[in-house]
């Protein structure tokens, strides 16, 4: 069976020997395994970043962004393949899986950028000859922890920016899903990476603690739930490191009495059950602004969850895949039932779905909730599955007061027709994300990610401008060549140019 080592210094290295199983969520059978990682593991990444980092820290800006131009052309030639890699152990459709790594292909695109990014500012004559200029100095040895739904495109929201900012990185990608990660590093090496400047280490929390504890990492970035993101945090800042730290999302959707039908159903349909509902950005909670609204949304859905095509990736025309596994499968089938005890009204019931050819896999369809409460757990909880919940409201104000309420303040958005309404709700709402029609808005490459709340732990947001001045120091120099036989005295009051 194949096995997934760890990269090191610009090869594969098998280190500890023990290995987990990998497996298809479709079949629910083990395809490969992965070797995981230990605390002498990423000391040997971190000796590899070490001996790396003084060259490519000191290569100029305009060569490390050849690099990724070869990068980003060598994942486009290769699209097919990692995508199938994606699908393969993540379960999403094959589509899903180009879309998620056209997205982290993006990032790589503002990456080569970094000639721009990286100018400082320069002042002529700030006071007598005096003149003044910044540089973006990079931070030396940095981590990104990485989550199992977007296996692709978050490893790219971090490292092919830190590294042309001329930082080192070691990631870790989640265990569940290394064999497009793996993929993904390799090309960047065959594009021209110098060895050492990337390491990847798989494990698990011997691995992140590890991470943690090594005085020669700086920094740190991590994606997935919101105790780890807390615990990653508070260990790693404790420790003197800079960390942005995303957690978890209950992301909310108003629907006011003015919407498009069609188009907000439709947007929601994808938002809520795209990805079988495994994204930090999807839809949970649709907020309808009174009971009119929800009455129609509700008649709208139905059927069309319930003509969801739920399948395996290597099959025609399917809208959702499985979960990642069998555990989580049946963390969220254990919430559709602790929604209906709660008094919830189950519209459509995803459970006990069965695909042909794959009854061993871990599918669940779309289910639907109606007259959802805050006090239920299916509305409080991050449930990261196919479950949509409607909560009915008698105004946009109690929507919003609805939604600032919540721990989370991931991503939102509104669907209305007036401005107005739009402006308020836009000004008003508590949440890094906002959309006005638009239900999944993730911000492109060159703007930033980030929620606010218990979303995210620490001042700035994922890629983008805030990737620069994450995986950058900021460095103000004021300079004066003295004049010969100056007739200067001492000045002995704190400069300024009064």
């Amino acid at each position: 069976m194949d096995v997934i080592s760890h990269f090191i210094a610009g090869e594969t290295v098998s280190h500890s020997g023990t290995t987990i199983d990998v497996y298809n969520p479709a079949t629910g059978e083990s395809i490969r395994q992965v070797e995981m990682g230990t605390t002498e593991t990423v000391q040997q990444a971190v000796e590899a970043a070490k001996r790396a980092y003084p060259a490519w820290s000191k290569t100029p800006p305009l060569k490390r962004a050849r690099v990724m131009f070869a990068f980003k052309q060598l994942l486009e030639e290769n699209q097919d393949q990692i995508a199938r890699l994606i699908s393969e152990e993540h379960g999403k459709a094959i589509e899903d899986s180009l879309g998620e790594l056209q997205r982290g292909i993006e990032n790589v695109e503002y990456a080569c950028g970094a000639p721009e990014l990286l100018k400082g500012e320069y002042t002529r004559g700030t006071g007598p000859g005096i003149n003044a200029w910044s540089d973006h100095k990079p931070v030396g040895i940095v981590a990104g922890i990485t989550p199992f739904n977007f296996p692709a495109m978050v490893p790219l929201w971090m490292y092919p920016l830190a590294i042309v900012c001329g930082n080192c990185f070691i990631l870790k990608p989640s265990e569940k899903v290394p064999a497009s990660t793996l993929f993904i590093v390799e090309l960047l090496h065959k594009a021209g990476l110098p060895s050492g400047v990337l390491n990847l280490v798989n494990g698990g929390k011997e691995v992140v603690d590890a991470l943690i504890e090594a005085p020669e990492v700086k920094a740190m970035s991590f994606v997935g739930s919101t105790p780890v993101a807390e615990y990653i945090y508070s260990e790693g800042t404790k420790r003197g490191k800079r960390v942005q730290a995303l957690g978890g999302a209950k992301n909310h959707a108003i629907i006011m009495p003015d919407a498009e039908v069609s188009s907000t159903v439709n947007a929601l349909m994808g938002a809520a059950f795209g990805s079988c509902g495994e994204r930090c950005m999807a839809i949970s909670v649709a907020v309808c602004v009174g009971d009119e609204v929800a009455d129609n949304l509700v008649k709208e859905l139905t059927p069309l969850i319930q003509e969801l095509r739920v399948g395996a990736y290597t099959q025609d025309s399917v809208d959702m895949g499985p979960v990642i596994a069998k555990e989580h499968l049946a963390k969220i089938s254990g919430y559709i039932a602790g929604g209906v005890e709660a008094g919830a009204e189950l519209v459509v019931d995803g459970r006990g779905l069965s695909v042909p050819d794959f009854s061993t896999g871990y599918f669940i369809g779309g289910s639907l909730f109606d007259k959802v409460t805050p006090d239920m757990k299916i509305y409080t909880d991050e449930i990261f599955g196919p479950v949509l919940c409607v909560v009915r409201v008698k105004s946009l104000e109690e929507g919003i007061q609805l939604i600032n309420e919540h721990e989370f303040g991931n991503g939102t958005c509104i669907f209305t027709r007036d401005g107005e309404t739009a402006e308020i709700f836009c000004d008003e709402v508590e949440a890094g994300m906002v959309g006005v029609n638009v239900p999944l808005p993730v911000p492109v490459a060159y703007h930033s990610f980030g929620g606010w709340k218990r979303s995210l732990f620490g001042d700035l947001h994922a890629y983008g401008p805030d990737g620069v001045r994450f995986y950058t120091r900021r460095k103000s120099i004021t300079q004066k060549w003295p004049k010969p036989q100056s007739n200067e005295t001492a000045q002995f009051a704190f400069p300024s140019n009064k």
